[in-house]
């Protein structure tokens, strides 16, 4: 049996996708309820960063630890084979994950009251948290067919006119599934770069890739523009090592490093512990034949639940993601509201996914469904989902 057909029981593991269900639909009870919601996978991390963990564990102890250049140089590979990067690794800093960096990017480098510009629907805390942190958040919605999404240029263009100081690009797009086109990634430097405004390149789902796409780091199509961007990466999502907490910033401008070094001096932020950089080191060195049959098993997944779901119910739509392990489901030839349509799902297929309009207004009438899990869960999943709306 393969690994990824093996299912664990998660509930009582301190899971925010298990065991803070209650918490997060406000329900009573959420035994009975399967979780298909937050972007984790049900399958156990790969072998090699597990082995390499517990080696680490074998010596008693932990304390502060840094950044050796051995983890620098496992990064570095692994852009250049993957992705057809070459970085340096004198670029690079490290954080305890994609979301905190985010803060730490908008924090540095824009004000309380600037603007802030993002493309929904897209990833929530590319909006929460400038809001949080006191930014203006514009939005530039993209424009939509059938599920499946492109840039607005004209609407990204007219706001850049007004004074952005950072744009925000989810690259591959969380939750669309869409990989970016060389000539789209292309313009929105060009732009960028007309309009003086610095670029946060979130790509932590680049490895996420289905054959027939090519993910392309926004900084190697840079040129003489890559000084204004910022790209974040992790071993993360890749590996299923979320509550490892470990990303990288890519940042070939030296002023902006020391402007990030700073503000992590003035936030007391340490370096990743011994775990993150640990596994971050594994992952990347010897991960990929694990990488390899993930991808085959997220393909298949998607390939069943498609199939089924919209076999099943033909008001529901369904476009095959380029990447991610997301389904962006369609809903809205159903007629029914965001609202009827969690009570459905929660109540009576007992299911948990998470709403479109949680990635912004233009999400509405979306569902998205996290299918990276074993099969025998994914059918229930499927069953459950069919079972609401029948």
């Amino acid at each position: 049996m393969s690994s990824f057909d093996q299912v664990y029981n998660r509930r009582d593991t301190r899971s925010v996708k298990w065991d803070w269900m209650e918490k997060i639909y406000d329900i009573n009870d959420a035994s009975d309820i399967l979780p298909m919601w937050v972007a984790d996978m049900d399958f156990a991390a790969p072998t090699v960063v597990t082995e390499a963990l517990q080696e680490r564990i074998n010596h008693p102890i932990f304390g502060y630890s840094y950044i050796c250049e051995g983890c620098k140089t496992a990064v570095q590979s692994w852009l250049h084979t993957k992705h057809n990067w070459q970085t340096e690794t004198e670029w690079m800093l490290f954080h305890h994950g994609v979301v905190p960096a985010i803060a730490t990017v908008v924090e540095t480098f824009t004000k309380p009251g600037a603007s802030i510009l993002v493309t929904p629907p897209v990833y929530p805390p590319f909006f929460s948290i400038p809001e949080k942190l006191g930014r203006k958040v514009e939005i530039s919605p993209l424009l939509e067919l059938e599920g499946t999404y492109e840039m607005d240029f004209v609407s990204f263009e007219e706001k850049l006119q007004n004074g952005i100081e950072l744009f925000i690009l989810c690259n591959p797009h969380n939750p669309g599934g869409m990989v970016w086109s060389k000539e789209t990634l292309i313009e929105i430097i060009r732009l960028c770069a007309k309009y003086d405004t610095i670029i946060l390149s979130d790509e932590i789902h680049a490895d996420l890739v289905y054959p027939g796409h090519t993910h392309y780091p926004l900084a190697s199509l840079a040129d003489n523009e890559a000084d204004r961007i910022i790209t974040c990466v992790a071993p993360t999502k890749t590996f299923n090592l979320a509550g490892v907490q470990a990303a990288v910033m890519i940042v070939t401008d030296a002023q902006k490093r020391e402007q990030l070094r700073d503000h992590a001096a003035a936030h007391g932020q340490m370096e990743l512990s011994p775990f993150g950089a640990t596994a971050l080191k594994a992952a990347y060195e010897h991960g990929e034949p694990w990488l390899v049959e993930l991808l085959e098993v997220l393909s298949s997944n998607i390939d069943y639940a498609i199939e089924t779901i919209t076999s099943a119910l033909p008001k529901v739509k369904i476009a095959r993601p380029d990447a991610t392990y997301l389904l962006w489901i369609d809903y809205r030839l159903t007629g029914l509201s965001e609202e009827e349509m969690m009570e459905l799902l929660l109540h009576k297929g007992k299911l948990a996914l998470e709403p479109g309009s949680k990635y912004g207004e233009s999400g509405r009438g979306f569902m998205r469904m996290n299918i990276a899990c074993p099969r025998k869960t994914l059918e229930d999943g499927v069953d459950r989902f069919i079972h609401a709306l029948s």
